[in-house]
This record gives C-alpha cells, sequence and structure tokens, in this order.
C-alpha cells in the first residue's frame, strides 16, 4: 500500500480515504494519531492490525464538538458537561458508557463503556466533520515504539500500512492524552 503525506489543504482527499475504511494518520496538540472510522469494524481493525496492537485494548474516539458525545453515550453527568466545555478542546480523555452499537464492537473492545475526547488542533477538527464519522486515534506508532509528534515520524514507522498522514507540523505535547 503506498502511504501518502496530505498537506493541511488536502483534507478532503484524506476525509474520503476514511470514509473508505482506509487509515489516515492526523495531528493532535499532543501526538499524532492513527485514524479509522470508529463505526466501520474492518476499519477499526485494520487500526490494531497496523499497530500490532492487542485487540483486547480499546481505543480512544475522537469527536470534532462536544454536541456529538450524547449520540454516542447513554449520559452526559453534569461533571462530565463542566469538564468539556472548560477543557475541550484539549488533552483531556473522559471515559463514558457507551450506547449499544454507537461504534464498532472493535473499537470498545467489547466493553460497555467508551473513551472520548475533542483534540486542540483545527485540521483534525475539519478532518472529522468532514469525515462525518468519529474517529479512533490512539497514538500513530508500532505499539512499542515511542508516540510520533510529527508527521516523518509516523510515515518512518508506518509506511506501507497505512493510507496516509494529514500533516499539520510538530504536536505541541508530545504525550498522550489523559
Amino acid at each position: 500500500m503506498e502511504t501518502i503525506i496530505y498537506r493541511p489543504s488536502e483534507v478532503l482527499k484524506a476525509a474520503l480515504k476514511l470514509q473508505q475504511g482506509e487509515l489516515i494518520s492526523f495531528p493532535t496538540e499532543t501526538v499524532y494519531g492513527l485514524g479509522a472510522d470508529a463505526t466501520n469494524e474492518a476499519a477499526v481493525k485494520k487500526v490494531y492490525s497496523a499497530k500490532g496492537r492487542p485487540s483486547d485494548n480499546p481505543l480512544i474516539v475522537h469527536v470534532s464538538a462536544i454536541e456529538e458525545v450524547e449520540q454516542y453515550v447513554v449520559e452526559v453527568s453534569e461533571v462530565a458537561s463542566k469538564l468539556m466545555e472548560t477543557f475541550w478542546p484539549g488533552p483531556l480523555t473522559l471515559i463514558f458508557k457507551v450506547k449499544e452499537q454507537a461504534f464498532a464492537p472493535t473499537a470498545t473492545a467489547g466493553l460497555d463503556s467508551v473513551a472520548i475526547r475533542m483534540p486542540d488542533n483545527a485540521l483534525t477538527l475539519q478532518l472529522i466533520r468532514e469525515t462525518g464519522k468519529p474517529l479512533v486515534g490512539p497514538s500513530a506508532n508500532t505499539s512499542g515504539k515511542p508516540s510520533p509528534t510529527t508527521a516523518g515520524h509516523v510515515f518512518h514507522d508506518l509506511k506501507g500500512k497505512i493510507a496516509g498522514v494529514l500533516d499539520d507540523g510538530e504536536t505541541g505535547v508530545g504525550l498522550e492524552s489523559t
């Protein structure tokens, strides 16, 4: 498989690949994530394969707006609402009880809960909106290797295993979300 590095102006091309069930790495404020449509079981399975990650390890789901969360979870508590309003977009991941069939079963590793965050990167938020689906997004590296902070790191590690990398320069934090 050819791996393409997409410039910011090519976000629509990257979104199309995600809609087709392919894997696209995207930047967040922390590290680059490995994106797939969180509702597409075949695409989510590709994430585990590309990373060499055990499938019993659930994935974080990324959304583009706070309002989207209610579509996927049983309840958003008052505390969760305040945390989202205060810290999103940003490197905070929250755990919710997931609605049945909201995501591909492999995304949650069969659990009744899901980890959700809204990344603080305008290009990635646009990518999620253009894809029209929430995206799983663990770090875009082979399991056990350092988390990538540039598109070049992702390309070097996952070339030939993913469809592309949406390049928005170096990430700011360098550590995964909390």
